[in-house]
């Protein structure tokens, strides 16, 4: 039996076991409190600890306690530093100068271990304290042990990251947005944005709760209103973070408005730039922004309900002249000449043109002269060898030919043969027949709706859809073939696009993984919009 009491507290208490595979390691400090209840005692401690990574061991890297002794004459009132040191997995503690420490009634002393760095298994922890005191100075010491215990309980779970911001909530189109956070170095961190995701790197050398920055500037910039979604993951734990960025002038590469547009103009982005103010019943086009000089509108195809002018001219010295006249208009060769322009046009509608020909341009191009009960086209004006008729369109009520051959030299020849069609490449060889759909006995084709039908696949982190294939008709076990697409990207990160599952005629069944085995959700797969493309061939 010992002479003196002890009594053993941590802080905090009680102590959380450290987690395999985290940077941050559980700490704590170790408080023995030693108490004299009886008469004077003369004493040597020596306290053992348990070194190692199982259930009953403190911790396993003994290098990183510092230990440290206090002991407190209760009559004096007075503290002073007892010596400890450190032999092999344990502190032995004494006076000053090594000799015992003289403990009279009510004296106590406090070993403090600090930065304890607690081992990964919880469970209950036995420290072997050794006693070798004596009640008088100058008597033999007697040795005598004893125990005292704490607890280790499960790792705690890391704490969630916060403070996800942009430096500025606001910005240009195009310029670089830099985004911070708090959080721990233990969390793999990664940035989703439309069209990218970026995996951040660790803090080295930092604390467990660091502070992170990451900027996203040239292509990854953003040009309009955009959202980021920081995600925050280690093991099980997984933690998802937004914040969104305004962006002044935004560049849209397509803008749907049902409602309308209101605004007083619109104008270029650069200096220079020519300006459209919306007036009272019109719009007003200046060359510049704020000067009072008309700009000219330039149109691939305008539509209006009306044009009110004189003329209509060219751009250039030089340009022909269309005036309106009474009854109709004049083309003129030159603008305030007296000549006679020619009229070109991609297409003209008319209620009706009389004449007997009609020539091409230039000395050399065919002609077509209009002949009792029809047309005939001839090579070159005046001549009497026929010529061919080029059309992008011809509506014929019947074509009796024997072939159908490419304008141009070399190119392919379709043959009407007595069983059907022939067809040929420009070397007489058979050709290839080219179409957006070609629809044949036992082979058809088909998507599903992009975001829909995903559902989760029990505990395996994946998902899958059920393909309707029964539009088809297929009769047999067809052959299918498929790929994977969608709006917001990230296919070329999944496992399984092109393996089918319980294949029948009317469906199948695709089931996706992410390549590195994290958990892929249906909520994912619905916001990238992904869908399944499919080919299938009946092989009956």
């Amino acid at each position: 039996m010992t002479m003196l009491n002890y009594t053993l507290i941590t802080d905090p208490a009680p102590l959380a076991a450290s987690e395999a595979g985290r940077q941050s390691k559980s700490t704590g400090t170790v408080y023995l409190l030693v108490t004299n209840t009886g008469q004077t005692a003369y004493s040597k401690i020596t306290v053992t600890v348990p070194v190692g990574t199982g259930v009953g061991h403190l911790t396993q890297d003994f290098t990183t306690i510092t230990p440290k002794g206090e002991f407190t004459d209760v009559k004096s009132g007075r503290t002073r530093s007892a010596t400890v040191k450190a032999q092999g997995f344990a502190f032995q503690v004494t006076d000053q100068g090594g000799s015992a420490i003289s403990f009279g009634p009510g004296d106590y002393m406090v070993l403090t271990l600090e930065n304890v760095t607690v081992a990964p298994k919880p469970g209950l922890v036995v420290l072997r304290v050794t006693e070798a005191a004596s009640r008088s100075r100058g008597g033999g010491l007697r040795t005598s042990n004893t125990a005292v215990a704490l607890v280790k309980t499960a790792p705690k779970e890391i704490p969630a990251p916060h403070g996800f911001l942009a430096d500025n909530a606001i910005v240009d189109a195009g310029a670089k947005v830099l985004l911070s956070w708090e959080g721990s170095d233990d969390f793999t961190y990664e940035i989703l944005f439309p069209g990218g995701r970026k995996l951040v790197p660790k803090v080295k050398g930092a604390g467990s709760q660091s502070p992170y920055s990451f900027a996203l500037d040239g292509a990854d910039a953003p040009k309009r209103d955009t959202t980021y979604t920081l995600i925050a993951s280690f093991g099980t734990q997984r933690h998802i973070l937004t914040t969104t960025v305004q962006v002044r002038n935004p560049i849209l590469e397509a803008l749907t408005a049902t409602n309308g547009i209101a605004a007083g103009c619109v104008k270029g982005l650069n200096s220079g730039d020519g300006d459209i103010t919306f007036v009272q019943g019109g719009v007003k086009v200046w060359k510049t922004r704020g000067s009072e000089e008309s700009g000219a509108l330039y149109a691939g195809q305008a539509t209006m309900s009306e044009i009110s002018t004189g003329c209509v001219k060219g751009l250039n010295s030089g340009d022909g002249d269309i005036t309106f006249l009474q009854g109709g208009v004049k083309v003129w060769k030159t603008r305030g000449s007296e000549e006679s322009g020619a009229l070109y046009a991609g297409q003209a509608t008319m209620s009706e043109i009389s004449t007997g020909c009609v020539k091409g341009l230039n000395s050399g191009d065919g002609d077509i002269t209009f002949l009792q009960g029809g047309v005939k086209v001839w090579k070159t004006r005046g001549s009497n060898e026929s010529g061919t008729l080029y059309a992008g369109n011809a509506n014929l009520i019947g074509l009796n030919t024997g072939w159908v051959e490419g304008s141009s030299h070399g190119t392919g020849r379709i043959l009407f043969t007595q069983e059907g069609l022939r067809v040929q490449r420009g070397n007489g060889t058979l050709g290839i027949v080219f179409a957006d759909k070609a629809k044949l006995n036992g082979v058809a084709s088909g998507q599903t709706t992009p975001g829909q039908g995903w559902k989760a696949y029990g505990s395996f982190n994946s998902i899958y859809i059920d393909v309707d294939t029964s539009a088809a008709g297929f009769t047999g076990k067809p052959i299918y073939l498929t790929s994977i697409g969608g709006a917001g990207g990230m296919q070329y990160d999944l496992v399984g696009t092109s393996a089918v599952y319980d294949v029948t005629a009317t469906k199948f069944s695709v089931y996706l993984q992410w390549r590195d085995g994290r958990p892929l959700t249906v909520a994912e797969a619905q916001r990238f919009g992904w869908y399944i493309n499919w080919i299938g061939y009946d092989t009956h």
